[in-house]
C-alpha cells in the first residue's frame, strides 16, 4: 500500500561512513528477497544492527527505485513493502522491486568457465576461506541462464607436496625440502611458502629461499622429501612483492632466440625481457628467451610442438633437438 509511506519517518541508516550505508543497502535488499517474509528482530540479529536501524533502513528502500520511460518516478518505479506488516507486527515483506530482475544473467557456458576458475583458486593454499569460494560456486550455479556443464579441475600428482604446503601455510611454518637445481645438483632448502601457482601441468611454489636469502620459484616435481618444520616462518605474502610473472631473470638467466608463431608470443610473455628485440621471419616472429636452464627450454618447446623454433644457441638447439629424438625413439 503505497499511500503509507509517509507514516514512517526515515532516518539515516546504521551511523557509519557513507561506503558502509550504501554496503549495509545493498545486502540488506538481496537478503529480504532470499527470506520472503522475516522480522525486524531477525534482519537485526543478522547484520549485527539495532532494530531502529534495521526499521528506517527499510523505510529509506521503500522510496527508492528507478525512473521509467517518463523519467519521473511513478508507482511501479518503487520498491514497496507490506506496510500494515511492517506497522502492525514489525514484519518485513517486500512486494515489489525493480531493476533486479533486469540485470543480466550468465550463460550458462559462462557460469562453467568461471566456477571452474574458482575451483582452481580453491587449490591454492593462500586461500584460506575456502567456504567463501564453494559458496560463490553455488550462487553462480544457481543464477546462470542454464544448468553450467559439469566441470572439475584435475588434481595434480603432486598432491603429497601440495598438502603438506598448504598445511605449512595455515600453520604459519617453514617448509625443508631438497631440491635438484639447474645444475643438477641436490640441495636442501628451507623456504617460507608463500603461494602456489601452476604452468600447464607444471607445479610450482614460490617462497622465502633462506638459503638464497631472496624470493625464489621451485618445481613441485624436483622437490624430495619435504617436511613442515616447527620454525615459524619469517616472511608472509603480506611483507613480500610477488611478482605478476612467475619467472624473475636474473643475471645466470641464459638468452635462446626463437621464432614463434604470433599466436604463441601470449603464451611466452613470462619469458620475454623487456626491452627484447622482435622482428618479422616471413610468417613467424623473432624474438629472445630468457630461461635458467635448457631443461627448462625442452619442456617450453615441447608443448608448443610446431609453432616454435630454436634459432640460437647452437647449445640450445642441440638440447632441444636431443630431447625431441630421445623421446621419439621412445615410440619406435
Amino acid at each position: 500500500m503505497a499511500d503509507k509511506r509517509h507514516r514512517v519517518p526515515a532516518r539515516a541508516v546504521p551511523p557509519t561512513g557513507s561506503r558502509d550505508k550504501l554496503a549495509f543497502l545493498l545486502a540488506l535488499v538481496p537478503w529480504l528477497l532470499e527470506h520472503d517474509r522475516v522480522t525486524v528482530q531477525e534482519a537485526a540479529a543478522h547484520f549485527g544492527v539495532s532494530e531502529d536501524d534495521i526499521r528506517s533502513s527499510v523505510s529509506l528502500v521503500a522510496m527508492s527505485g528507478v525512473p521509467g520511460s517518463t523519467s519521473t518516478y511513478q508507482h511501479e518505479d518503487l520498491f514497496d513493502i507490506d506496510w500494515d506488516a511492517f506497522e502492525e507486527q514489525d514484519e518485513i515483506a517486500i512486494t515489489q522491486h525493480v531493476a533486479i530482475d533486469d540485470a543480466p544473467r550468465l550463460s550458462a557456458r559462462e557460469a562453467a568457465a568461471l566456477i571452474a576458475g574458482l575451483q582452481y583458486l580453491q587449490s591454492l593454499p593462500e586461500n584460506a576461506d575456502r567456504v567463501a569460494i564453494r559458496g560463490l560456486v553455488e550462487k553462480l550455479s544457481r543464477g546462470a541462464s542454464g544448468v553450467p556443464s559439469q566441470l572439475a579441475v584435475a588434481g595434480d600428482p603432486d598432491s603429497e607436496v601440495l598438502r603438506l604446503v598448504r598445511r605449512a601455510v595455515a600453520e604459519g611454518r617453514r617448509v625443508r625440502f631438497g631440491y635438484l637445481n639447474s645444475r643438477g645438483e641436490s640441495e636442501e632448502r628451507d623456504v617460507d611458502p608463500l603461494r602456489v601457482e601452476s604452468i600447464d601441468s607444471d607445479w610450482y611454489l614460490r617462497g622465502w629461499c633462506h638459503l638464497r636469502k631472496a624470493l625464489r620459484t621451485f618445481r613441485f616435481d624436483r622437490m624430495s622429501d619435504m617436511v613442515v618444520t616447527d620454525e615459524p616462518i619469517e616472511h608472509d605474502a603480506s611483507e613480500v612483492r610477488l611478482p605478476d610473472t612467475l619467472f624473475e631473470p636474473s643475471a645466470e638467466d641464459l638468452e635462446v632466440t626463437i621464432e614463434a608463431a604470433p599466436e604463441v608470443i601470449g603464451l611466452l610473455a613470462d619469458y620475454i625481457p623487456d626491452g627484447a628485440l622482435t622482428s618479422e621471419v616471413g610468417d613467424r616472429i623473432r624474438t629472445t628467451l630468457r630461461v635458467s636452464h635448457y631443461h627448462g627450454l625442452k619442456r617450453l618447446i615441447a608443448g608448443m610442438p610446431g609453432t616454435v623454433r630454436v634459432v640460437a644457441p647452437e647449445q640450445a638447439r642441440r638440447a632441444v633437438a636431443e630431447w625431441a629424438a630421445a623421446g621419439l625413439a621412445r615410440y619406435a
